[in-house]
């Protein structure tokens, strides 16, 4: 089978793959690249999830580009308009006559001899794989499987007579005006759909196990909407950007330091919110702030749809599914026309695809993480995961830098291979989250690990992290360059 060779494959057309693609246009600019993307559109996340109400859970001062302004009013912005800011990028750099829709990767195995990854590639309307080489391999496929989502086995699920359905698979057009909806779960996507579905519903009840942390954000900047009149657009996004940055940087190292301190301020927000005869116990987690991911709703919304009677919370375990609803483990049934099962994701690294280094076959969960960005023993390969406690794109856009950095540095040195290894045995390999989310727990055993010290230590810290990818040495005692060009 023929190949075609190109200098560095991107997989994913989402927020990270077109982020990547932009940063290498700039910074390596003589270099040749794809970007592979399993469906037909460009967007990942953001085009494949269609949900009443689909939003950021974080600002887009942060979750956009750093170059790329985000000019639209709305700091938390729609699941539509993110897809059509990534689309633009993609636009406005060229990009778009890279990218190549319906292509699968399959498997990749990397040759040391030729230096090249071979990459198995599926097409949608071709029986036969096609197969492409190339120097540089990075994985922007997210972390999940775009396939399914994850939805436990519910008793006596067969016997509903409505309709059941996951956020990921949301059908056109459903009509759920003047319905009786539950939303199981309590996570980002529960407290997006909620208030969205609200509107229209006869009621919506979001039933939860045990409660998340959920806080109040403004929808819109009102200090950047006021300084765009006076200054040019690109400046009040660099100093929206940084501020948010810094308060989110603060934030999270003052809930680790202070836990007690900020639940309290954070249930007192949501008391001031949903009034005095509330009960907080549908509020009020167990766990401390940030051992699980925040949920931000913008202007309160999910609070002004309780306050109305429009929507209300149920903390409780399900005994079973019934023809009429939900049978709860107290004994109260919850009617419903309409169940969605808001229950996460499944975790899937790289897409599904299967890598081999030199014949041998390469596990990433058995393999340690090197800066966040690439794996023990493996080389020339990356994958872009953002922060689980910051905006995804703060760090991916670093990663993307970093990642140019290193294959600028191959060819000054005129060497093909770059190749994290683990010189100190005493490093003590660790989970890759340190998140207490039901989601990452379940799929721990999918998961690459990370280390003890840097530089395989996540940070989870974006002051940290740019002062090491950006600024900080190539030659770190860890990172092997090498395979120099026959001849």
């Amino acid at each position: 089978m023929t190949s075609e060779i190109i200098d560095v494959l991107i997989v994913g057309a989402g927020l990270s793959g077109i982020g990547a693609a932009r940063h290498l246009q700039k910074i390596c600019p003589k270099k040749t690249y794809a970007i592979l993307e399993a469906r037909d559109a460009i967007g990942g996340t953001w085009d494949l999830f269609r949900y009443p109400g689909i939003r950021s859970d974080s600002d887009m001062f942060t979750l956009g580009y750093s170059l790329k302004p985000w000019n639209n009013p709305k700091s938390i912005a729609d699941g539509e308009d993110i897809r059509h800011y990534i689309e633009e990028t993609a636009r406005e750099n060229n990009i778009e006559r890279n990218i190549r829709f319906g292509h699968k990767v399959i498997s990749a195995s990397w040759d040391s001899d030729q230096a090249l990854w071979t990459v198995q590639v599926q097409r949608v309307d071709e029986p036969q794989p096609l197969q492409i080489q190339c120097n540089f391999f990075i994985g922007c496929t997210g972390y999940y499987n775009y396939d399914k989502g994850y939805t436990p086995e519910f008793p006596g699920s067969d016997r509903f007579g409505g309709q059941i359905i996951h956020p990921q698979h949301w059908p056109d057009k459903l009509d759920y005006r003047d319905k009786r909806v539950v939303v199981i779960g309590s996570g980002a996507t529960a407290v997006t759909l909620v208030p969205a579905m609200a509107e229209a519903a006869a009621h919506v009840t979001m039933l939860q196990r045990s409660p998340s942390y959920v806080a109040s954000v403004p929808l819109k900047d009102k200090v950047a909407i006021k300084l765009r009149k006076y200054l040019p657009a690109w400046l009040v996004y660099r100093m929206a950007r940084t501020r948010q940055i810094g308060f989110q940087m603060a934030f999270y190292r003052l809930a680790r330091a202070k836990p007690k301190m900020v639940r309290r301020l954070l249930l007192g927000q949501v008391r001031k919110q949903v009034g005095p005869d509330f009960d907080m116990t549908h509020f009020s987690p167990q766990y401390n702030p940030w051992d699980e991911r925040l949920c931000a709703v913008p202007n309160g919304d999910l609070f002004r749809a309780i306050r109305k009677g429009n929507a209300s919370v149920e903390t409780d375990h399900i005994e079973t599914f019934t023809e009429k609803g939900i049978l709860l483990k107290s004994g109260k049934q919850l009617e419903a026309d309409i169940i969605i099962t808001a229950t996460g994701l499944d975790l899937q690294m790289l897409g599904g695809t299967q890598l081999e280094v030199d014949g041998k076959p390469f596990v990433i969960s058995n393999s340690m993480n090197y800066k966040g960005v690439m794996f023990q023993d493996l080389p020339n390969f990356a994958m872009i995961f953002g922060y689980t406690n910051a905006s995804w794109t703060l760090k991916s856009d670093i990663t993307s830098e970093f990642l140019c950095r290193l294959i600028k540095e191959m060819d000054k040195r005129k060497l093909r291979q770059c190749t994290p290894r683990l010189a100190d045995s005493s490093v003590e390999a660790l989970p890759f989250i340190e998140m207490r989310s039901g989601y990452l727990q379940r799929a721990m055993s999918k998961l690459p690990k990370q280390g003890s010290v840097a530089p395989w230590k996540l940070h989870q810290n974006y002051a940290m992290d740019l002062a090491m990818l950006r600024f900080g040495q190539l030659d770190d005692g860890t990172m092997t360059f090498s395979n120099p060009a026959p001849g």
